[in-house]
């Protein structure tokens, strides 16, 4: 008797205690950039009473694939709405580097375009009933991060910027005072495609455009760090680095309450 009284008490408790109701919901959504179908995923935590803070996922050059929609979930389970976007379009995603590089090409040969998609789903999220519209973060992941930072430069009105393994050079370099997001950059310290001088040259950029920013490097990570496949896309200058991913992660995490108490 005394057993099962137990039981019945560690049940209930474990049904009140705190995290045991949450309750991520996912949805496929379709929203257009002019004559340009696009096809995202939102995800968010039913468990989370009142508007929360919106952020946007930018994908890797192989496009809206399953590790951008994992990003999107995790930050449903951290609490906020996670909105993984689609820059190519229709939602195609590719395996191949060869077919990555000509979407990454394509999407990126008009810049107005691409600011286009990016805030044709900042409006969408900005919409939805979840999301309080004052508090908005992008993160993104390789082609994604060079996406979000591009974002940045340009004066968008977010309140934090986070990439992952993402380009740093650019030819539009930010402004003085144009930048209003925080800024960080998680990078690989054996990334082939972002050098040390890659890092140092961005760095002084910021300083001179008077940015608040911070760089991290993760010591051996290559390109793709965040990404459990990345091996598997037959690049050696790719590899998951289960630590880097697990740290990087939670200095996100850590910038989002500073920004976003």
């Amino acid at each position: 008797m005394h057993l099962r009284m137990g039981i019945a008490l560690a049940t209930a408790w474990l049904a009140q205690a705190p995290g045991m109701h949450s309750r991520v919901q996912t949805r496929e959504v379709e929203y257009r950039q002019g004559s340009t179908m696009l096809k995202g995923f939102i995800a968010w935590n039913d468990s989370v009473p009142g508007k929360r803070p919106g952020v946007l996922v930018v994908h890797e050059w192989w496009g809206l694939n399953d590790h951008a929609r994992n990003q999107a979930r995790r930050l449903a389970e951290a609490g906020y709405v996670g909105f993984a976007i689609d820059m190519y379009g229709n939602g195609k995603t590719t395996t191949h580097p060869q077919d990555a590089q000509a979407f990454a090409t394509e999407a990126t040969k008009d810049p107005a375009v691409l600011a286009a998609r990016f805030n044709a789903a900042l409006d969408l999220l900005k919409k939805d009933p979840r999301v309080d519209p004052t508090r908005i973060a992008a993160i993104g992941y390789c082609f994604g991060g060079a996406v979000v930072l591009g974002m940045a430069r340009s004066g968008a009105d977010l309140g934090a910027v986070v990439t992952f393994h993402g380009a740093l050079a650019t030819q539009s370099p930010a402004q003085p005072g144009k930048v209003k997001a925080r800024i960080l950059v998680l990078a690989g310290g054996a990334d082939p495609f972002v050098p040390p001088e890659q890092v140092e040259t961005f760095k002084k950029e910021m300083q001179a455009a008077g940015a608040r920013f911070e760089v991290v490097t993760y010591p051996g990570a290559k390109h793709g760090f965040t990404n459990p496949v990345a091996a598997s896309y037959g690049m050696p200058q790719l590899a998951y680095d289960a630590a880097a991913d697990r740290e990087s992660w939670a200095a996100m995490l850590k910038l989002f309450r500073e920004v976003f108490p």
